[in-house]
């Protein structure tokens, strides 16, 4: 995760004196609102993609559901973002996308600090209070963000916006994976999930959603530091 870090600031800069760039860098060293808003976007997925993976786990492993049962819980979180997106996208058009994606990137944060309490014993129902939290937040924050990036550059830049945000989406994603997998080789190491390392298991899930709850704060910061928009025309 570091070295991936590292390599991808070295890129930007190269990119920054290439003659013929994959990335129009100006975008991201000239324009605030566009730097900030993927920025914002990159901590977002990083701190909440591994959600999935850990809650499936806990739920099967530690809860001893099946697999279908895991699912449809899991699925709230989608869910109330896919009912809520087309929403939270038009009332950013009428209030300021920074306010609205910094208050989902809140609820966000809270949502992950409420999971990072998991223990054996806690309940489905708080379960599913953390993800109807979680829902609602990538809600607020996903649509008025991506408005917020399509809305800081004139009509020539919209194809290159469009690709920095899924490249924000896909290398966040690989973030939250690698720093999940890593903390659970720490704790449980190449083991299967069983009943002697249940209680490991449960200590790595909690680390890391504090962690991710701490990384969306930061995401909080950023998405408040972007500012209005200020398209490069």
């Amino acid at each position: 995760v570091a070295a991936g870090m590292f390599l991808g600031i070295l890129f930007l800069f190269y990119e920054k004196t290439a003659r013929s760039p994959l990335i129009e860098t100006s975008l991201l060293f000239r324009n605030r609102t566009f730097a900030f808003s993927n920025l914002a976007a990159l901590i977002n997925y990083s701190a909440t993609s591994a959600i999935v993976f850990l809650l499936s786990l806990y739920l099967q492993y530690i809860k001893h559901l099946g697999p279908r049962e895991s699912g449809l819980i899991i699925l709230t979180q989608p869910v109330l973002m896919a009912l809520l997106s087309p929403i939270t996208g038009r009332l950013s058009d009428h209030i300021e996308p920074r306010i609205v994606a910094s208050a989902g990137m809140a609820l966000c944060t809270t949502g992950l600090f409420i999971l990072s309490g998991l223990q054996a014993e806690t309940s489905v129902e708080w379960l599913l209070f953390a993800l109807v939290v979680l829902g609602i937040g990538f809600a607020l924050f996903s649509s008025p963000n991506t408005n917020a990036i399509m809305g800081s550059v004139s009509r020539e830049y919209l194809g290159v916006a469009s690709a920095m945000v899924g490249t924000m989406r896909l290398t966040g994603q690989m973030m939250s994976m690698g720093i999940a997998m890593l903390v659970l080789s720490v704790f449980i190491g190449k083991n299967p999930i069983n009943p002697s390392n249940q209680e490991a298991f449960l200590h790595a899930s909690r680390v890391l959603f504090l962690s991710f709850s701490a990384l969306s704060l930061l995401g909080v910061f950023a998405s408040l530091a972007r500012g209005r928009n200020n398209t490069i025309k």
